[in-house]
């Protein structure tokens, strides 16, 4: 079923090119506070990930936390400015492969059935961000 998803979100991806002008999906998310406990479900569940922990050994959690709420929030049209480098920079030099995304969006997506995001809201932040698939991976 999740594999679905994912091709459902990858599928999508083509009409999520903008951020959205209303905030439905920042509502459905939880707004604030839902989008800060869904990241940090996300973190902690690729903490516990053996497949692609190894990429966050390095890294400024708290920043990271921090710019990845600001980057849902704008994503699902909330009020929120994403203040972080682009995707392109962030993720230079990672070498980060399919599986590491999708591993990714597994953690996402296990962090969003935790808080009780419905099925419909979790494919809509999905195909939001599966645009920027591209951005991420073999950089």
């Amino acid at each position: 079923m999740r594999i679905l998803l994912l091709i459902l979100a990858l599928s999508l991806a083509a009409c999520a090119q903008r951020a959205p002008t209303d905030d439905s999906l920042y509502r459905a998310l939880g707004e604030q506070p839902g989008i800060t406990r869904i990241v940090e479900g996300m973190l902690l569940n690729i903490a516990r990930d053996q497949r692609i922990v190894r990429h966050f050994e390095n890294i400024d959690i708290v920043r990271l936390r921090d710019k990845l709420v600001e980057q849902v929030c704008v994503e699902a049209g909330g009020p929120c400015i994403y203040s972080g480098d682009s995707m392109e920079e962030s993720h230079k030099g990672q070498n980060l492969t399919r599986s590491d995304f999708n591993a990714l969006v597994e953690n996402l997506q296990d962090a969003m059935d935790a808080e009780g995001i419905a099925t419909p809201a979790q494919n809509r932040l999905l195909a939001r961000l599966a645009a920027m698939r591209g951005q991420v991976i073999e950089r």
